[in-house]
């Protein structure tokens, strides 16, 4: 098949099913019980294992401007392995928040879906299974439960990096909650990879796996009626005439071979797409809540100098959301920003060598791979400025403090919570 006819008639397909597998009905069963600090919160998982010694340390010079104060200089050997990015001359996100420098995900279990589950759960949980709903209640579900009913399910969205298991970090099968108070799910990254960067050579063979990716796709956007106990599943007309809306657009930009988010050219990732996704749901709708994932760091694992060029566009991206955060009517200074990584690195290298003759660096639950960092930004009025806590907070936290941000009270007997309100960070 002609390749720009593929796309034409096979990429809406794969957009549309990986993009917005939940639709989800409007309202919710409470009315919130707690006063809010702010009327937003984006909550970016700058996931993939980020080490502590290429973030906060800068070992390398600054990998991340965008977010971290200092001009060190970035060391030679590694600046020959960066990929170009646009120049960006704005101050660090960390001037305008709360960055807690010692923050803890205090489990030995770095295994990147089992660490995202304990962000978004707000529990440690080493039973965490691949493939199926959560076994406690995920951030989106407390969120839809208990708020206002005249908040739509428009106003939650879960921004997944990787479809497959991530998918499920939308909800959990624990009583009382499930799929019916979870987000509505974008996973642009699979397309965009697969379909627009050349993944595949579009010979009968590729075509068929095209399809069977679809089908992939199609299995996890399906959810069982019986498992929802007869409730349904949808976004009000209007809602998902917008959502279709999105969609589209995003097929369009997406199907653009010359198409580079915020002009990064060859240097565009899976993470720049995922951050441009989500900023384009800014844009439109300004959720109440935003989750977001980057996860191409974790080539750590395997070459070291692609994972410091992944960490820098990572920053680049997470600078673009804050950009657009404050660009946005509705989301400026009434949006508080949350960035942690899910978990860190090994302290020792691996025996695997990039091309500059750099080790490779794993995660395999040692100190240094259980210490990570946490930036709570935010206008003046609600996030304490340019301060630094050198040590408390943990991952379990985040919930909490998301859920606080919005107003969200959880009765007792309808929570697992174990973290707290990172209090310390606001005015």
């Amino acid at each position: 098949m002609e390749r720009r006819r593929f796309i034409k008639e096979a990429g809406m397909a794969a957009l549309g099913v990986s993009i917005a597998p939940y639709l989800l009905r409007a309202g919710s069963l409470n009315a919130p019980t707690g006063s809010r600090i702010a009327n937003h919160v984006v909550f970016c998982l700058f996931a993939g294992g980020i080490r502590d010694f290429e973030s906060l340390q800068k070992k390398e010079g600054n990998l991340m401007p965008g977010l971290l104060k200092g001009n060190e200089s970035i060391s030679a050997d590694i600046s020959e392995g960066l990929d170009p990015l646009p120049t960006n001359s704005l101050p660090p996100l960390e001037q305008f928040g709360t960055l807690y420098s010692n923050f803890r995900y205090n489990s030995n279990k770095t295994i990147h879906y089992t660490a995202h589950a304990s962000s978004i759960m707000g529990v440690y949980s080493n039973n965490t299974e691949l493939m199926k709903p959560l076994n406690f209640p995920s951030v989106f579900e407390y969120y839809r439960k208990f708020s206002s009913p005249s908040k739509s399910a428009i106003n939650a969205w879960w921004v997944s990096d990787q479809a497959g298991p991530f998918t499920y970090l939308n909800y959990s099968d624990f009583p009382g909650y499930g799929p019916a108070f979870g987000a509505n799910m974008i996973q642009p990254t699979t397309f965009f990879s697969k379909v627009i960067q050349g993944g595949f050579d579009w010979s009968a063979d590729q075509y068929e796996q095209i399809s069977e990716l679809q089908a992939f796709f199609n299995r996890h956007a399906k959810i069982d009626p019986k498992q929802l106990n007869r409730q349904q599943i949808e976004n009000v007309l209007e809602d998902r005439v917008r959502i279709e809306q999105l969609i589209l657009k995003l097929n369009r930009q997406f199907g653009n071979f010359d198409f580079s988010p915020w002009e990064t050219g060859k240097s565009s990732n899976e993470d720049l797409a995922t951050m441009y996704t989500a900023t384009e749901i800014i844009k439109e709708f300004q959720p109440e809540l935003l989750v977001v994932n980057m996860q191409h760091s974790d080539i750590g694992h395997s070459n070291f100098t692609k994972y410091c060029s992944n960490l820098r566009k990572a920053d680049f991206a997470l600078r673009q959301l804050w950009e657009t955060i404050q660009s946005t009517p509705g989301m400026k200074d009434d949006t508080i920003l949350i960035v942690a990584p899910e978990f860190g690195r090994n302290l020792q290298p691996n025996t695997l060598k990039d091309e500059f003759g750099r080790f490779a660096v794993d995660h395999t639950g040692d100190e240094l791979s259980q210490k990570i960092f946490c930036l709570i930004a935010g206008p003046p009025s609600k996030v304490k400025q340019g301060l630094r806590i050198p040590e408390g907070g943990q991952t379990i936290d985040l919930v909490p403090t998301v859920l606080k941000i919005l107003g969200v009270d959880v009765p007792p007997s309808f929570s697992t919570l174990t973290g707290r309100f990172l209090e310390e960070a606001f005015v």
